[in-house]
Formats: structure tokens, C-alpha cells, sequence
């Protein structure tokens, strides 16, 4: 890397958009300069944009706000990184085979075939492949993570194959591309970029799982030895709480206000006789808790599905998005599970500069983020055609224009579509094909 670079990202999801600009040096220091999000209740469903005018014009917002920051004005945003999160994305475990000639060296060439094989894996007709991450490869009868350099006549490899229903792609490309004529650099699956950043080697090595309780799904990764092994969206989030407290009689808000200051995950020992507005303590916390204990219930259930135990994972749960803000929410996971939880938090070489952005609320768009800064050499910002750029300022100060004209939305775009290149650079990192996760004699799932 010659010198710092500028990336975008968007996270679309269904409670808010948030959009990032950070700058990555030579060194892989990446400094988060700004930070600006527009809630999106109606807007976005199960990750799946429902109104492009509406979902266009928040996001026009968030760019214009950004492109007015002092530590990036004058400077134009023309392409992003997107993530992708939802209902429809979940993994399908996959296995491709190659028999070469004679003995022969595994080299870089022979994984680039088994990739561009796995991605034509037939899959329902109704989901699309979106990337695909290796979970280790067999090369005579030996199982490694590490295939490069070893000899074989043939070789094979488990990959989890990520999938979701095209529309989810179609409409943000509609929406970002062709409305706002912003370029696609290329599409992140939020939930593993999310596990690179925040999931500690160790933890990924023992195992653990990886728990995104957004506003209308809960993501699930999780990770043994090293490697990702199961991923799934459960159709429940904190959204749904939010919606049996409307059962009182009252808005959404104003249930959403309820449950973030008075509710509680874990039913009390002994019921409130205290009222809050009209309501009685009691009945709300019997529905938060009821709910709660249902969408735990299904987090915990998806370690059996991925055929483990709880004893699987004594890297414990690591849980990440807005449910976890939610009192006693991290203590009933722990409770239900009998496994350590902790919240996760950005790494120290990702500095958040943005001092109105706390850490735990942009930690997904963050991730997108970084996997665009780190596996690629995409600059997303333009630069205008000046002798001298204005010295650095406060990433909490707009950049103010004399005579106030408007930033214009639409601007020219060279359309230049770089996804398909991106998963496979992000998967390869994610799967470890490399070998950085120690000894290759650990027992493979």
C-alpha cells in the first residue's frame, strides 16, 4: 500500500442506514473519520429494500452529511462498499473435487479452480450464491487448512456456500447505482466481516459464536477451529419485542422507549407494583421476557443444528447490534447457554475518530468498512481537480460553503461493478486458506 487511502460503506438495514468514511494507512491503521446514519423503520424489511425513492433519498442524506465533514470536504464520495444482512441469508455446506494427472504441488491456481467451481454449486433457484468461505481441504487423506505447497493427485474442500434471494442485491444496486448514481465497489456480508473484526484467533480456534441480534433477524455465525462452520438468519429480533408491547395500547415509539428504559430480559423474581405512564410494570416486563426468552431460545437452538454441543464452544458468544442494548439480555444468553458471553468492541487498529458515533452501535459498518479497506485497493473518494486540499479538521465539524449552495445528488458514474473479484478475496481471508490458525492436526468439522 503506497499511501492512505479513502473507503466508504454503507450498512442497510431494517431499523437505519448508517454510512462510514475511514482512511487506511501503509501500515493497515484504519482511522474511522465519520460516521452518519438515517433511521429506516418502513423503509427496509428483513434486509430487503421495499421503497427505493425512500431508501435513496436517506441515503443521498447520509452522503451529503458525510461529504460536508470538515476531515473530508472537499472531497466526493463515488463509490462504496456495501453490506448485506437479512432474512434470506444463510449457509449451504458444499464439496468440490479436483484429480489432477500425477502428483503434483498444490499451488495457488488449483485453489482458484476449486473457488470458481464451488461458486457454479446448483443451489435453489431462488437464492443467488454471494460468496464462499472454506472450511478446510482434503488432499490424498490428509485434512489441512494449510493446502499450498503439499502433494497430492487430487484434492478436495468443504466450503460454506453464503446464499440470499437476489432481490436483496437487485434492489440495492437499483437504489444506489442507478438513482444516485453511486459506484458498487463491491458487496460484504455483513456478518462475516463482522466476525473478522471483533472474533479474536482464539476464540475462532476453541470456538464460538458469533450472535447480530439486529431490529427484525438475528444473525448466527459460528466458528471452530479457526474456520466458519455455520450460518444461519433466525426471522426474530428485538423489533418483535418492541411490537408485543404495542399489545398495551400504546406507538411503537413509544414502546420502543419503554422497553430500552424500563424492561428487562430476565422476568423478575417477584412482579413490579409500580405503573409507568398507565401501564402497569408488571405486564411489560411479562411480555419482554416472554419474547426475550424466545428469540434466546432459538439463538442457543442453532448450536445443535450446526451439529455441536455447548461444550463446543469454550470461546463462548460474542453478541453484537442493538438487541444487546436491551437490559438483561447478555445475562439471559449466559443463563440459557451455560457458556461465557461478552458484547463485542472494535480492535485497537481501528480507531473510531468519530467521537458522536459510540463504538457498539456502528461496529457492523465498520466491518464492511475495513474488509473494503483490507481486501482491496479501491479509492473511494475523488479528489477535486485544486492545487491544495484543506488541512485535516475536526471529523466532527461540517464542511461550511460560503454561499451554501446544495451539493448536488445525482452525479456521473462510471458504473464500475467490482463485487464478484471482492467475495473471493474476503473469503479466502475469512476461510484461512493460508494456514494462520496453528497445527493442521486439530479435528476438522
Amino acid at each position: 500500500m503506497d499511501k492512505e487511502r479513502y473507503i466508504a460503506a454503507l450498512e442497510i438495514s431494517s431499523s437505519k442506514i448508517v454510512g462510514t468514511v475511514g482512511r487506511i494507512d501503509d501500515k493497515g491503521q484504519l482511522d474511522v473519520l465519520a460516521v452518519e446514519q438515517e433511521k429506516g423503520v418502513e423503509w427496509v424489511r428483513h434486509g430487503i429494500i421495499q421503497n427505493l425513492e425512500e431508501t435513496g433519498i436517506r441515503i443521498s442524506r447520509i452522503i451529503e452529511k458525510l461529504e460536508r465533514r470538515a476531515v473530508i470536504a472537499p472531497r466526493r464520495i463515488n463509490s462504496v462498499f456495501i453490506g448485506l444482512s437479512g432474512r434470506s441469508l444463510h449457509s449451504i455446506k458444499a464439496e468440490v473435487k479436483i484429480s489432477l494427472p500425477e502428483e503434483t504441488e498444490i499451488n495457488e491456481e488449483i485453489i482458484k479452480r476449486l473457488e470458481q467451481d464451488v461458486w457454479r454449486t446448483e443451489i435453489d433457484s431462488s437464492l443467488e450464491i454471494v460468496d464462499a468461505v472454506p472450511r478446510y481441504y482434503v488432499i490424498g487423506k490428509q485434512a489441512t487448512h494449510s493446502p499450498i505447497g503439499v502433494l497430492g493427485n487430487e484434492i478436495s474442500a468443504v466450503y460454506d456456500v453464503i446464499v440470499c434471494r437476489p432481490e436483496m442485491k437487485k434492489n440495492i444496486d437499483r437504489t444506489v447505482r442507478e438513482k444516485l448514481h453511486i459506484d458498487t465497489c463491491g458487496y460484504v456480508v455483513t456478518a462475516l466481516s463482522a466476525g473478522q473484526l471483533i472474533l479474536s484467533n482464539d476464540e475462532k480456534r476453541l470456538g464460538c459464536m458469533l450472535v447480530d441480534l439486529g431490529a427484525e433477524t438475528t444473525t448466527v455465525t459460528i466458528y471452530k477451529n479457526g474456520n466458519l462452520i455455520y450460518f444461519d438468519t433466525i426471522p426474530l429480533g428485538s423489533r418483535n419485542i418492541t411490537r408485543d408491547l404495542t399489545s398495551l395500547n400504546v406507538l411503537e415509539e413509544a414502546a420502543e422507549e419503554i422497553k430500552m428504559t424500563s424492561g428487562n430480559a430476565i422476568a423478575a423474581d417477584k412482579p413490579s407494583t409500580l405503573s409507568l405512564g398507565g401501564l402497569r410494570l408488571a405486564d411489560v416486563n411479562d411480555i419482554i421476557a416472554a419474547r426475550s426468552e424466545e428469540i434466546v431460545a432459538n439463538i442457543i437452538e442453532q448450536i445443535e443444528y450446526a451439529g455441536l454441543k455447548q461444550t463446543d464452544l469454550p470461546g463462548g458468544i460474542i453478541g453484537i447490534g442493538g438487541g444487546f442494548k436491551m437490559n438483561g439480555m447478555t445475562d439471559l444468553i449466559a443463563r440459557e447457554s451455560g457458556l461465557p458471553v461478552r458484547r463485542g468492541r472494535l480492535p485497537q487498529y481501528v480507531r473510531l475518530d468519530d467521537i458522536k458515533s459510540p463504538s457498539s452501535e456502528t461496529i457492523e459498518a465498520v466491518s464492511i468498512l475495513y474488509a473494503g479497506a483490507t481486501h482491496s485497493d479501491v479509492e473511494c473518494l475523488e479528489e477535486p481537480e485544486r492545487d491544495e486540499l484543506p488541512t485535516m479538521g475536526d471529523p466532527n465539524e461540517e464542511y461550511i460553503i460560503e454561499d451554501e449552495e446544495e451539493l448536488p445528488v445525482n452525479r456521473p458514474s462510471r458504473h464500475t461493478q467490482r463485487g464478484g473479484g471482492f467475495f473471493g478475496k474476503i473469503g479466502k481471508f475469512v476461510g484461512g486458506i493460508f494456514g494462520d490458525n496453528g497445527d493442521d492436526d486439530t479435528e476438522l468439522i
